[in-house]
């Protein structure tokens, strides 16, 4: 009898489980008022701590992987440092307009987000970029990692993949292989733990509105529209311009290529899942030869997540704003060089970006219960983001095959 509806409840997605999740959140917390308050801030609180227990150990085996995966590619040399220069570039201009609208319009300003948690804004606003320097480097790592401190170990697992990647070949595959296996377990955790995200949502948006009622959805409308106009900004002029500036081919006819791919991408909110359809694209439709495709969007799918660092920076700042802390200069830098790191290690799947949200927020000591609310509206945006990284990939793609002369149809140019 229970057998078939249980069978039903396997197939609703978990996108549907968490707007399940934020519509019943509402209504606990229109209904029951305050009464709800005591369970929505176990259940809630569970779910960020869960969150917290991954963080260190992600970045640890993520970032780490991810700088092999770089450094034993056989095609490093002139091929790879243009590869990663645009990747770098792209995610920095990426991460600078979201922090320049997110600067103008100021969403979080006057929030009512229902934020409880107290914060020392001296611990953030502290200290200018010479403090930034040393922060990075750890007296201790173990200290760091039993602190919390991000950047320290993003710092360290950049120097520990660049060694591991001159060793000797056996003891280099044995040691990218543990990282690589260390990853895969820390990614099959943390979609353990996303499978909470409808329960964490819930508690939190049922606390939020038995506390504020619904004024947190009109403040966390100015928040989506933010990230959204950053996030077209980057995709419709940013790329473009990339493109015309770099390759002088033409971006509406490159856009049209990868159809397919953005599309998929858009739908599945999976760089990874996406990558065999922005491989054909590529090729195929694009005319780009298989020895820069094979290498750059591969590459691209694991390190290069423009609309992810992005959304990372203004997601950080609006919290900020929420809490009433004005970040200065250095703190606000210390946000652009955290996003920007922590998107190397962002893995091509749905909901990463927020796990590597809470590496950003660790970064600049903001606490974590802002992340909860923001995913209300995180769906449609994570979508989003996703078809930018896989335009930005496939923009880069095109860029480089250009300037290598490695581009097969002539009908692509401009």
């Amino acid at each position: 009898m229970f057998r078939p509806v249980l069978n039903q409840l396997k197939r609703v997605s978990l996108t549907a489980w968490i707007f399940i999740g934020i519509i019943l959140g509402i209504l606990s917390g229109i209904m029951l008022g305050e009464t709800i308050i005591p369970v929505a801030e176990i259940i809630g609180g569970l779910f960020l701590r869960l969150l917290t227990m991954v963080i260190i150990p992600l970045i640890f085996t993520s970032i780490t992987s991810g700088v092999l995966g770089i450094g034993t590619s056989k095609n490093l040399g002139r091929l790879g440092l243009k590869t990663m220069a645009y990747y770098v570039a792209s995610s920095l201009i990426a991460i600078l307009t979201g922090l320049l609208l997110v600067n103008i319009i100021k969403p979080g300003v006057g929030a009512e987000l229902g934020l409880t948690t107290d914060v020392n804004t001296s611990d953030i606003t502290a200290g200018g970029l010479g403090d930034i320097l040393y922060r990075i480097v750890p007296n201790n790592l173990i200290s760091s990692m039993a602190n919390g401190e991000i950047l320290p170990i993003i710092f360290f697992c950049l120097i520990l993949g660049a060694f591991i990647s001159k060793l000797n070949d056996r003891h280099r595959i044995l040691m990218t292989d543990f990282f690589n296996a260390g990853f895969e377990v820390m990614m099959s955790i943390t979609h353990f733990i996303i499978w909470f995200a409808p329960l964490g949502v819930f508690g939190l948006i049922a606390k939020v509105t038995a506390t504020t009622g619904l004024e947190v959805f009109r403040s966390l409308g100015w928040y989506f529209l933010t990230v959204l106009a950053a996030l077209f900004w980057h995709y419709l002029i940013n790329l473009p311009i990339l493109v015309i500036a770099l390759s002088k081919e033409n971006p509406l006819k490159h856009f049209k290529n990868m159809g397919i791919a953005l599309i998929t991408a858009f739908t599945t909110s999976s760089s990874s899942a996406t990558l065999p359809l922005t491989l054909e694209c590529a090729e195929k439709n694009a005319g780009i030869s298989n020895k820069i495709s094979s290498f750059v969007l591969p590459l691209g799918a694991t390190v290069n997540m423009d609309g992810t660092a992005l959304y990372e920076c203004v997601a950080v700042m609006f919290i900020a704003q929420v809490y009433g802390i004005e970040l200065n200069f250095a703190a606000q830098f210390t946000v652009v060089i955290t996003a920007l790191l922590a998107s190397i290690g962002a893995a091509g799947i749905p909901m990463a970006g927020l796990v590597m949200m809470s590496i950003v927020l660790k970064a600049v000591g903001l606490p974590l219960e802002g992340i909860g609310l923001i995913l209300a509206v995180d769906r449609i945006l994570d979508m989003i983001r996703t078809s930018t990284n896989v335009w930005s990939d496939s923009c880069g793609a095109l860029i480089i095959a250009k300037s290598e002369g490695e581009i097969n149809n002539p009908a692509v140019s401009s």
